[in-house]
């Protein structure tokens, strides 16, 4: 099946309609890859490097594709947090370094995403946090980040975190922290702070990470991935 044609099969299916989608066809004998299925990148405004670790995607898919059967698209979209497009893709992806702005159009077509069944992870790169959580505040003004358990299922998927996120980069040298903000007993959103999970998805001389550093890094995001198709 090309990939033209699945994604006109997505339309008007909705997030939810998407991810059921290509659950049943990453389970099909030799449709890895074919589904069209696209995770996405967040570009935002403010200022901060969106675009950081710009190999970090590619390789959290093929990573995917590889050890879980998935069947994602090899190209990742960007979509901008105002935009249609985002309900286009079922798994976003956001990192940076610095400030973060959501004007309150763009915060309420966030949360409209959200709410509708999408999947946003964000990932602080080192200096994010004091900008996103206001701006995440926009979204939802009724919840707050909390600290997800060790014993949450996004630590239990094919592979098992049984002490939370695996540190990194040492940053400050502070444990890493998974926080979650949960709707209706969902999980719309995980935030991996002081973790640095996506400069160890990235191509192995960007950083100088182990192997097994690397291999923690994209286990851990191959757990985001499952998580957000299978909850």
């Amino acid at each position: 099946m090309k990939t033209a044609r699945c994604k006109k099969m997505y339309t008007g299916l909705g997030i939810r309609g998407m991810l059921i989608l290509g659950i049943l066809f990453a389970a099909g004998s030799g449709l890895t890859g074919q589904t069209g299925l696209q995770i996405a990148l967040l570009k935002y405004k403010g200022g901060g490097d969106w675009y950081a670790n710009p190999t970090s995607l590619p390789n959290l898919i093929s990573f995917c594709n590889t050890n879980l059967g998935t069947g994602l698209d090899e190209d990742y979209a960007t979509v901008e947090v105002g935009s249609p497009e985002i309900f286009n893709h079922p798994f976003i992806h956001m990192t940076g370094h610095g400030n973060v702005i959501f004007s309150d159009k763009e915060a309420r077509n966030l949360r409209k995403y959200l709410l509708s069944g999408g999947f946003l992870h964000i990932d602080d790169n080192y200096g994010l946090d004091k900008y996103i959580r206001p701006q995440m505040e926009k979204v939802f003004p009724e919840y707050e980040f909390i600290e997800l358990p060790f014993d949450h299922p996004v630590y239990h998927q094919t592979y098992e975190f049984s002490n939370g996120l695996p540190k990194i980069h040492e940053h400050d040298d502070k444990a890493p922290q998974g926080f979650g903000i949960i709707h209706e007993g969902r999980l719309v959103c995980f935030y991996s702070y002081e973790s640095d999970l996506g400069d160890g998805w990235e191509d192995p001389e960007v950083h100088g990470d182990s192997e097994e550093i690397r291999t923690r890094a994209l286990q851990m995001g191959a757990n985001l991935i499952q998580y957000a198709f299978t909850q």
